[in-house]
This record gives C-alpha cells, structure tokens and sequence, in this order.
C-alpha cells in the first residue's frame, strides 16, 4: 500500500490504488469508537472525490453512534472553529491538502479544535490495528445534521483579531487564487468584508485545479500576471483546503510561503510580544523578527501537531511552518490562510508601505527546497552519511537531522505525508544554499544506491 499514508496526523492516498471505501469506513469507525458516539465535526475540501469518501465516513461515523454536524465544504481551520463553536467532541476534515487530484484524505481534530496531537494519534492508529469497531445496535445509531453558513463563525473570529475599520478605508485591490480548492467558500469573503476589491481565481470549489495545487513558484505564474494586470496590492495563493498561504506582492513577484509567517509575525509582534514557535525546516527570518522584539523562539519538529504542541507549552502568541502555514491560538490551533490574509493588510496598514517595500525590509535569505523518493528505513544511514561529510556543523537529531552553520542552515527528513524524503537549506545567497542541497542530495542517492 505505498499509496496510502496513514500517520498520527490522520490519512491520505490516492484513490482507487491504496484508499478505498471500506478502509475509509473502517477509519471513521475508529474515530467514532474513539470519540464514544459523541458529536462530530464532518467537512470536506473541493476534490471531485470527496462526496463519495464523505459517504464511506458518513457510514463509519454513525454505525459508532456519533452526532454527525456536517459542514459540507469548508477550510481545515474552519473544521477546527466550528469543533469549538459547537462543543463538539472532534472533528474530522476530508482533505489531502496540497498533494495532486488523485489523492485525499482524513484529518481528525480533537475536541480543543486542534490536530491530532501525538498521543491522540497513537490511540487511534492503535484502534484502527487492533479488533473490530464498537458498532451500535439499529436503535442507538448516530444522526447526520447538516450544517448552515459554516463559515460565517471562522471569518467572524478573525476579523476580530485585526482593526476592520481601518483597512476597510485602505480599499485594497487583492487576487485571490482559490484554485478551486475550499477557499472558495470563505477567502473572497473574507477580503470584502475588509472592504478588498477582490478578483478571484478559480473560486468554484470543485476540485478541478487550474495549475498543480500546492501554491510554489512554478505553480504561480497566472497569479502573479492577475496582480500585475489589475495593479493589485497584493496576490494571494491558497492550497486546496486553505490551512497555507503563498504571497505576491504589489510588483507581480512571488515572495513565497516562508514570508507569510514572518509577515505575519511582524505584525503580531509589534503589538503583542510573546513567544513564537517555528518548525525546523522553517525559514531564520522569524527568528530574527523575534530577536528584534525581544520575543522567545523556539523551533519544534516538523508538523502542526508538533508546532502546536510546543505552542502550547511555550504559551506562544505566534507560531506556523514555513509552508505558508499562520497559526493564531486565539482563532484555533490549526494553520489558517484567512489569519494569514489578515494580518498581511492589518500590516500594510500599519506600517503605511507597499507589500513589496515591507517584504524587502524583513531580514533576507534563500531557503531551497528539494525532495526524492526515499524509503523511510533508509533515511537513518544518510543522516549518519551527511553529519560525517558535513562535521563542522551543529548537529541536531529527532526530526531527521538538521546541520547549522552561523550563516546557514540545511535540514533532511522523511515526509509525514508523502513518501518521500525532503532536503531544505537555506542561506544569505542562493548560491550556497543551493549547493549545500545539491551535496546533501548526492549523499543521500549514493545512500539509496551504495554500489552507484
């Protein structure tokens, strides 16, 4: 079953060639004995795909007797909200966030509207091996709701964060690139309720991308030709289910997902000091924000429960990845792009400056970025290959290995979500980051094939 990937962070595969109905089922029927039948949270992105896997959910979750409010198509962080909002005991999001069309997937959330956190995981992979479901008798099955306006609650809740008022008199010119993820259902109106002359792309939440759909450069040339075309102020990417944001500033230029946290952060912390917790493989940029407002950082593993949880020890104001993912506690312990979009405007209002001015101002590195198919059982020999040829760095274990330098850095570990391994450097110059992935690459192919 290489397509299908299951992890503490819920499911993903491609469908008909390792996720299939019955598992699915099988899944929910897990959560729902996890959860005791109690009241659940059902959402879904835009994938064509995703009303028949709600339909195998559907099924798993009621034959354990739970409450199913299904909020039909929303964001993961909207999932998150609406778990809170209506006291619900969990939440479960169909979504295989950025990988291609063929593929989806389960994200469960717990009652505090936040991913799955390790142990949480750990039960429910343990029920998922071990005997059958608790299945419920014909007279206590659950019951299926569904929900209205779902979400008017998450756009309420952010827009309490920022100053509307004042950006509504800015009257912004924004692109949006929804690319028909479920975006689409909150992210335009988001930006008008801030008062943004909004052009939106690909706004339908069908499923059917315009462009591949995680939000890179490569991916992005229609967005950044919309924000030169309609002299926009900004450009706004969002992945399928909405949890990451990508930038393009007011010139048409792609200034990335590793920016928006660090925008983000610029903000937040100019009003409200705190600590800030980062992954590793995320970008030093938010570090040296931190530094300058005399903020705690801290970086924790790579993924959001593993940010989240360290949020919460920390007791961080801020935290995200370097993947375009903002996480703001007091909306939810979940990555979210409408956060995201809203402090970028709370920000240029504030700073009074350009999207391109406030973004050249931030303290400037290249982060490069690579991956290859790796198994997992491969990736310890490599790291041990890589901390030999690269002995004059500070080493780091636990996520992978991380090597850093004064001036850079360069991070190697295994996908949670793919199966894949990923190599990130980052430097003053492109050149040297460059380079240190081309060598970290080399190491770790001649890992995989020792007699090449």
């Amino acid at each position: 079953m290489s397509n299908r990937i299951l992890s503490i962070s819920g499911l993903r595969g491609v469908i008909g060639d390792g996720l299939d109905p019955v598992y699915m089922t099988q899944f929910a029927a897990a959560l729902g004995t996890m959860f005791r039948g109690g009241r659940v949270i059902l959402s879904r992105d835009g994938r064509s795909t995703g009303e028949m896997v709600r339909h195998a959910v559907v099924s798993g979750l009621l034959a354990t007797g739970c409450e199913v409010l299904d909020a039909g198509i929303c964001t993961t962080p909207t999932c998150g909200v609406l778990v809170r909002h209506h006291d619900a005991v969990g939440g479960l999001q169909i979504t295989a966030s950025h990988n291609p069309v063929q593929w989806n997937g389960l994200k469960p959330f717990s009652a505090d509207g936040s991913v799955f956190n390790a142990d949480l995981g750990r039960q429910l992979l343990d029920l998922l091996a071990g005997p059958t479901a608790q299945w419920t008798s014909h007279s206590d099955l659950g019951t299926l709701v569904q929900l209205p306006s779902s979400s008017a609650v998450h756009i309420e809740r952010v827009l309490s964060l920022v100053d509307t008022q004042r950006i509504r008199e800015r009257r912004f010119r924004v692109v949006l690139d929804c690319n028909h993820g479920s975006g689409g259902v909150c992210g335009p109106q988001l930006l008008e309720a801030l008062g943004c002359d909004v052009v939106t792309l690909g706004g339908t939440p069908d499923g059917k991308f315009a462009h591949p759909p995680e939000p890179l450069a490569k991916n992005l040339g229609g967005l950044c030709d919309a924000v030169r075309e309609h002299q926009a102020d900004a450009g706004f990417a969002q992945d399928p289910d909405a949890d990451r944001l990508a930038i393009v500033d007011n010139q048409g230029r792609y200034i990335g997902e590793e920016l928006t946290l660090a925008l983000a952060a610029d903000f937040v912390l100019q009003n409200r000091q705190g600590a800030v917790v980062v992954n590793e493989s995320t970008s030093r940029v938010t570090a040296d924000i931190a530094a300058r407002y005399g903020c705690e950082f801290h970086r924790s593993f790579v993924g959001e429960a593993n940010v989240c949880a360290e949020m919460r020890r920390v007791n961080a104001v801020l935290g995200g990845e370097g993947n375009g993912g903002v996480i703001e506690p007091a909306v939810g312990y979940v990555r979210d792009s409408l956060v995201s979009m809203a402090y970028v405007l709370a920000g240029l209002v504030e700073k009074s400056t350009s999207l391109s001015e406030w973004s050249d101002s931030l303290p400037q590195y290249v982060i490069v970025k690579d991956s290859l198919t790796c198994p997992a059982s491969a990736v310890p020999a490599a790291c041990e290959a890589l901390r030999k040829r690269f002995a004059d760095a500070t080493a780091k274990d636990g996520d992978g290995l991380r090597l850093d330098w004064n001036d850079r850095w360069l991070h190697v570990r295994s996908s949670n979500t793919e199966p894949i391994v990923r190599v990130i450097a980052e430097a003053p110059e492109e050149a040297s980051a460059s380079t240190l992935v081309r060598d970290a690459r080399a190491i770790v192919e001649a890992c995989l094939d020792p007699a090449g």
